[in-house]
């Protein structure tokens, strides 16, 4: 009886917040609060997919999606990207039967990594993927190596594991485990020989805590490492980038299978071939996986093209608290080759700590738009003096940069000079707050 009410309220949950728009995860929340082991008691499909990890969670399991569905499966998810456990009761209970049985062919699950052990408490996926672990909100986080402990209770002896091989971190969940399967990227021509970033988060084992060595780095400090004492080393992949060309927008995997990049980042090949290696474990064709992957857009609101004036413009959201992720924006900013100005907006930190910590600030490197395309940057937002004085640290020249606390303002200023291309950085709270002003006409990308 108890299971029955459980999901009867998520349903009647759900349906009333499609229709405020909200009620991802308050329908779920009830249903535990009414059958704490309600997970335990439905039935599930055969085949469970668990996607965790600092960065690309969403992207990932979006594509993963997308392509079993190609293949002719039934895919229930977590579309609204609710990944706590709250959020994960919600999606499998909508997409239950009123007797327990979830119509799917495939369960696809985003997890939070600090609420994966007890979202999988009293199931196991079948497959598991760790995009990555890189310092993610600190405030709720504190190191990437608490996260790996906080994640792996969550792994089950029988799950495969599918583990980035260029993330020294994430790769450690791999040691001494049957079940493995590797995805990576071989020396491109963007490499450099060591790490990148502000900070190095891989200068020391993560198994011994001697010194690393790197052959090659992509980017921060994923690449082709090995320690010096234990032998922690990149292990052979079984999906590899073999070529790429970020340029052009041409990845090959293992060597023919082609694809056209829509975004053209290196972040995005990764959370490509975490996705492509999860299909092809699931027994999609090489063919049918490219053909979903090729000029694939992100739904998930990361990018978004606009028309501000006469300017054309491309908002490129980051996660809130992660400098990889605002790294990884700047880059693509960096190589672009027409003139333009890039806004930068802080005015929230976080969408669930009320904090005013901004640190992190200093962890991205901002560095990266000291190039000659970049005419101007613009700081915006409640945090604009923080930015200020992170940039005053910077190699930017202070004639470059310049400080306009009000975003509408902001924006009216940038609609009323020039026509260069403007790229906008923001995190997802913040993101609306340009986009809802009138000035501002979104485009389809």
């Amino acid at each position: 009886m108890r299971k029955f009410l459980a999901i009867l309220v998520c349903k009647l949950g759900r349906f009333v917040g499609k229709l405020v728009g909200k009620g991802s995860s308050m329908p779920g929340k009830a249903a535990l609060k009414l059958c704490p082991d309600i997970l335990r008691r439905i039935q599930l499909p055969q085949h469970i997919i668990a996607v965790t990890g600092s960065n690309g969670k969403t992207s990932t399991v979006e594509m993963i999606a997308a392509i079993l569905r190609a293949d002719g499966r039934t895919v229930v998810y977590n579309a609204e990207g609710a990944n706590q456990t709250e959020g994960v009761t919600t999606a499998l209970l909508t997409h239950a039967t009123l007797g327990g049985k979830v119509r799917a062919d495939v369960l696809l699950i985003e997890s939070d990594e600090r609420y994966a052990a007890r979202s999988f408490r009293y199931f196991q996926p079948t497959e598991f993927v760790v995009t990555n672990l890189y310092r993610d909100q600190l405030t709720r986080n504190g190191h990437p190596e608490w996260v790996y402990d906080a994640i792996l209770p969550a792994i089950h002896e029988d799950t495969a594991l599918i583990l980035n091989a260029d993330d020294p971190l994430s790769s450690c969940f791999g040691r001494g485990r049957a079940h493995v399967k590797w995805f990576g990227l071989d020396r491109c021509p963007s490499d450099t020989d060591v790490p990148t970033g502000m900070y190095h988060d891989g200068a020391y084992c993560p198994v011994c805590k001697a010194p690393m060595t790197y052959a090659y780095v992509h980017f921060d400090h994923i690449g082709a490492y090995r320690c010096t004492q234990c032998g922690h080393a990149r292990p052979a992949t079984d999906y590899t980038a073999t070529s790429l060309d970020l340029e052009e927008g041409r990845l090959t995997i293992d060597g023919d299978v082609d694809i056209h990049l829509a975004f053209r980042s290196i972040y995005n090949v990764y959370n490509i071939l975490a996705a492509y290696a999860a299909c092809r474990e699931c027994g999609v064709a090489p063919g049918t996986a490219a053909g979903v992957i090729n000029d694939y857009v992100l739904k998930n609101g990361r990018m978004q093209a606009f028309r501000l004036g006469s300017h054309h413009g491309v908002l490129l959201t980051s996660k809130h608290e992660n400098s990889i992720a605002y790294n990884t924006n700047l880059r693509y900013i960096r190589s672009v080759k027409d003139p333009c100005t890039v806004l930068v907006i802080v005015d929230a930190v976080s969408r669930k700590y009320f904090t005013s910590e901004t640190s992190w600030l200093w962890d991205i490197d901002f560095d990266l738009l000291d190039c000659p395309q970049v005419r101007r940057v613009v700081l915006a937002g409640r945090y604009c003096n923080d930015l200020a004085m992170r940039f005053s640290f910077t190699a930017l020249p202070q004639e470059r940069w310049s400080v306009q606390p009000d975003i509408r303002a902001a924006a009216a200023d940038l609609a009323s000079n020039g026509d260069e291309e403007v790229f906008v950085v923001t995190c997802f709270s913040d993101r609306d707050k340009l986009l809802d002003l009138p000035a501002v006409q979104k485009e389809a990308l």
